[in-house]
């Protein structure tokens, strides 16, 4: 089966189909073949499979893009989690249109051995992200867009950090960086649909965030994210005109 799209999933949300291991230089990834209504889909659970999920600072990011390049992949969407910072309903979508990161101990290039800088102007391929969330209205699901804050994990923020953050961002995550640079040294179109899945500690009178919480909320959207999925799938042109394609042809030095 060749797929063209790969979404990469986090806790709470995953696709059945065909299982199957890509091996890649950074270490083997599980990954699922399966279709949404039709249509192609490499799936990547982020955390691996089983009942343990590996933390956010131990997710394996360059395999995971590495497996979608490998598997011919060109664009790829990311399911993220996230806690609002500006009080969006719970349940509601986001789409990034840059990030801030506060991380502190992953792998962020494939490039050890060279200087190698892409731009990161625009971190999100503009046409994916039109394209999910030109499907977000046609369904008419509410949708905000912004800044995301990757935080470094594995605990939930406290109310300082959240505080501090809410100066830089808008939602605050633990998936989405190195995730998206990766994705743009691999040349591929990348684009986050994040789910707002709790108000952020410290948001709106809130003074914890229950973790277990999280998935339960992310299942509740699951119908939901699969058929924005679908709907931005149809709109994909056959040639890619962004700039993603030729992200690397003047960031080597």
């Amino acid at each position: 089966m060749n797929e063209e799209l790969a979404v990469i999933g986090g806790v709470g949300f995953s696709l059945d189909g065909m299982a199957d291991v890509v091996e890649t230089i950074y270490g083997h990834v599980p990954v699922i073949h399966t279709r949404i209504k039709g249509q192609k889909v490499l799936f990547i659970p982020r955390h691996g499979t089983g009942t343990v999920h590996l933390p956010p600072h131990k997710v394996n990011y360059r395999a995971v893009i590495s497996a979608a390049k490998k598997h011919g992949i060109t664009r790829v969407i990311s399911i993220n989690t996230v806690g609002s910072m500006r009080a969006e309903p719970t349940g509601s979508l986001f789409f990034p249109t840059d990030f801030i990161e506060f991380t502190k101990c992953r792998s962020n290039t494939f490039f050890e051995d060279r200087a190698v800088h892409v731009d990161m102007s625009q971190p999100y391929c503009p046409e994916l992200r039109r394209d999910l969330a030109e499907a977000a209205h046609t369904l008419g699901l509410p949708a905000t867009e912004g800044v995301y804050v990757c935080a470094e994990g594995p605990h939930l923020e406290s109310p300082a950090q959240i505080r501090m953050m809410s100066r830089f961002g808008d939602v605050v995550g633990m998936t989405g960086y190195p995730e998206v640079v990766l994705a743009r040294e691999a040349e591929l179109c990348y684009a986050s649909l994040c789910i707002i899945t709790n108000p952020a500690c410290g948001i709106s009178g809130i003074k914890s965030v229950i973790a277990s919480e999280i998935p339960e909320q992310m299942q509740k959207s699951r119908e939901d994210v699969r058929e924005i999925i679908y709907q931005a799938a149809q709109k994909f042109a056959a040639n890619r005109s962004c700039g993603c394609p030729r992200s690397l042809s003047e960031a080597a030095l």
